[in-house]
């Protein structure tokens, strides 16, 4: 039987930020469901409803992806561009991502059409967050990709063929994999908002542990979670 408690209170909030980071952690690090979250918080003496883990998601959840994304080194040079459906309530919508060489995560963004438009929004968006222009970018051959190429990026070269793009590709399968254990998103912004800050938070807690030594992957995540704790939800 769990020993349940009450944890101290903060000024402006119920519960401390070790709490409430805690349960952040939790929801985006692993596929729980905010009940989950409740009871995993539970057996650790803490009393916390699901609602209020679904709120802390919801306020700290972009927060704490920043952190981990302004300690980040600076993109590499080569882009890889890459959109897949994801169904919402029925309608197919287009989830678009930008990876660099590395695999690091440069932006996504959800969008309700696959059109020159939606391509030329992501090309605007991706340099603007980024600020920084690459040497290449990558993409499949979707010819909404050259177009918006000419028209945003026309000094940058653009290499178009399927099997240069498995990298993009590749970065999808986290969050496929979360999508299908939430069961779907309710609405393109309930997605966009999700996978903005699982997008930030995931790769951070997933180095490449086939590169590394028990010892290397143990130092390395110490880094991780330090870099994660300094980073306040309030």
């Amino acid at each position: 039987m769990a020993r349940v408690v009450r944890v101290a209170v903060v000024p402006g909030h119920r519960y401390p930020v070790e709490v409430t980071s805690h349960c952040v952690w939790l929801y985006f690090r692993f596929p729980p469901s905010f009940r989950e979250v409740e009871e995993l918080m539970l057996e650790r003496g803490v009393l916390v409803s699901y609602e209020t883990v679904r709120r802390w998601y919801a306020k700290f959840g972009r927060a704490h992806a920043d952190g981990p994304r302004r300690r980040r080194p600076r993109p590499g040079d080569q882009w890889h561009l890459d959109e897949v459906f994801i169904t919402i309530n029925g309608d197919q919508k287009y989830l678009w991502r930008a990876v660099d060489q590395d695999g690091t995560v440069l932006d996504i963004l959800m969008q309700i059409r696959r059109d020159t438009a939606a391509a030329r929004r992501c090309f605007r968006r991706l340099l603007k967050t980024t600020r920084t222009l690459p040497r290449v970018i990558i993409t499949d051959k979707l010819r909404s990709y050259r177009t918006a190429h000419r028209q945003v990026t026309p000094s940058v070269e653009h290499r178009s063929h399927k099997g240069l793009d498995n990298r993009a590709e590749n970065s999808h399968q986290p969050a496929r994999q979360r999508e299908r254990a939430m069961k779907g998103f309710r609405s393109v912004g309930a997605a966009q908002r999700f996978l903005s800050a699982f997008s930030g938070i995931s790769p951070h807690f997933r180095p490449r542990r086939h590169l590394m030594t028990a010892s290397g992957h143990r130092a390395e995540m110490t880094i991780h979670f330090a870099i994660w704790n300094h980073h306040p939800t309030t």
